[in-house]
């Protein structure tokens, strides 16, 4: 497909505001058959996921073996680097991939080699804030979290070496979307599983020490977190400013226009709280859950545990229709963008209402797998028979969501992030006040995930933010 220009990527200048885009990747964003570009960049984007999770397991597992004081501490810590990779792998960088994605559909191809630069822009500040933000606040949350003696002292120690290094998280989850933003999945990928391989060396080295290394503890494996933080970002660099893909960004830094930053934390901000929500969601559900008992709290967190795979499986799928929403739009093909939307919807449920279904069928034996306590079998079998058949919903939501992020309309899918919370806490209080059974509280879950994928929906269908970019409205297919 050529964009407006030359026939040629090579003959062009990186200078020239609108020019030819002759590339394999953005031909399958534009021309290729919607279903086939979603599936095919759904499994490395899902394998990048999924791998970034195993990466955390690993160090849990290194940690485990020097005590629940280690264990412990470094969990406190956990949610919070978390939702830090959160906010800015999928929430700025979102808004990113989708700038990016966007300005290629409109052939603009000097605004898209604009964005690595932004994204160093915004990764420098916001990386020093989180830094701060967790120095001066992380021991009261930690405090808050339950942690004590000697695992509160040591997830000090673990968050003052992790985020100390916040920026690296930052630059390297910023600069990872710019690339993702050219539908190149395949470099993360190489990236991410460099990454796990380097750290499965590493990690163990660094926290017992060996070959001359002195045993650094648990923030050893921080430091090797951090490690495998400052190479990737190393590989993008190289990658973008060697000018090896699609994208040419400048040697030196060019002068940033304030609205195209301010477009990206806008998406970011309010994604960055549909994310959050979700954490409170989680949090609140565990506290009305354990209000139950033990056993009713580790059944639900061995059934929880598959619950944990919608978001990268979902995300997996959202990521790539956010992309060739953002770049069907940018070209203004509206019509294509609108069959991304749905096919992606369709998609997105359809695999993780397999993953519930297939977890309330095989309920009891997924749960032995972690317990053979009676009632804590019950307890979990009981979760995934009430709130399985209901994944679907939530698959629909986090798609639905990406496709918000492509169409700069975030706000349907903030209600239904809200709704969701706002049924986990009143409804959730309010059945704890009724000595209500297990059974409606997991019901209260399922209703929360409906209010999640049906209220943006219902913006999909009238067709909310399918607008044509003023540069490229006159073009169709």
């Amino acid at each position: 497909m050529i964009v407006n220009g030359p026939a040629n990527i090579a003959d062009s200048k990186p200078h020239t505001a609108r020019m030819t885009l002759r590339d394999d990747r953005l031909d399958a964003l534009l021309g290729h058959p919607v279903a086939l570009t979603i599936l095919r960049l759904a499994v490395p984007n899902s394998t990048v996921m999924l791998v970034q999770v195993l990466m955390g397991l690993l160090e849990v597992y290194f940690i485990a073996k020097l005590g629940l004081d280690a264990l412990a501490g470094v969990t406190l810590v956990f949610p919070l680097l978390a939702l830090t990779v959160a906010i800015s792998q999928g929430a700025t960088g979102g808004g990113i991939v989708t700038s990016v994605a966007r300005a290629l559909g409109r052939g603009e191809f000097a605004e898209a080699s604009s964005y690595p630069w932004y994204a160093i822009g915004l990764a420098l500040p916001l990386g020093l804030a989180t830094t701060a933000f967790m120095y001066g606040l992380g021991p009261l949350i930690y405090r808050a979290m339950g942690g004590h003696g000697a695992s509160l002292q040591i997830s000090l120690q673990y968050s003052t070496v992790v985020f100390g290094g916040a920026t690296l998280i930052w630059t390297f989850n910023l600069l990872m979307a710019a690339v993702r933003g050219t539908g190149n999945l395949r470099l993360p990928v190489i990236v991410v599983c460099s990454g796990a391989t380097l750290l499965v060396p590493l990690s163990p080295l660094l926290i017992f020490g060996g070959f001359g290394i002195p045993a650094l503890g648990p923030i050893g494996g921080g430091v090797a977190l951090l490690i495998n933080y400052a190479l990737g970002t190393l590989a993008y660099a190289i990658y973008l400013w060697g000018h090896m893909g699609l994208l040419r960004p400048s040697p030196t830094p060019p002068r940033l226009a304030l609205a195209p930053a301010l477009t990206i934390l806008k998406i970011g901000g309010v994604s960055a709280i549909i994310a959050a929500s979700t954490n409170v969601t989680l949090t609140l559900v565990t506290a009305y859950v354990g209000s139950h008992g033990i056993a009713a709290l580790a059944g639900y967190g061995s059934a929880s545990r598959l619950e944990f795979l919608l978001v990268p499986i979902s995300y997996g799928v959202g990521g790539p229709v956010g992309m060739v929403v953002s770049a069907s739009l940018g070209a203004g093909l509206i019509e294509r963008a609108r069959r991304a939307a749905w096919t992606g919807a369709v998609i997105g449920a359809a695999v993780t209402a397999t993953i519930g279904l297939v977890g309330a069928l095989l309920a009891r034996q997924w749960i032995g797998l972690f317990n053979d306590d009676p009632a804590t079998i019950q307890a979990g079998v009981q979760y995934l028979h009430d709130v399985g058949p209901f994944f679907g919903f939530f698959g629909l939501g986090f798609v639905l969501y990406c496709v918000g992020q492509a169409t700069r309309r975030l706000a349907p899918s903030l209600l239904g992030a809200l709704t969701r919370a706002l049924i986990a806490a009143a409804g959730g209080y309010l059945l704890l006040r009724w000595n209500a059974s297990l059974d409606l509280n997991f019901f209260a879950v399922s209703a929360g995930m409906m209010a999640f994928g049906l209220i943006p929906l219902s913006s999909l269908m009238q067709r909310v933010g399918f607008e044509a970019d003023d540069i490229s409205s006159k073009r169709t297919r």
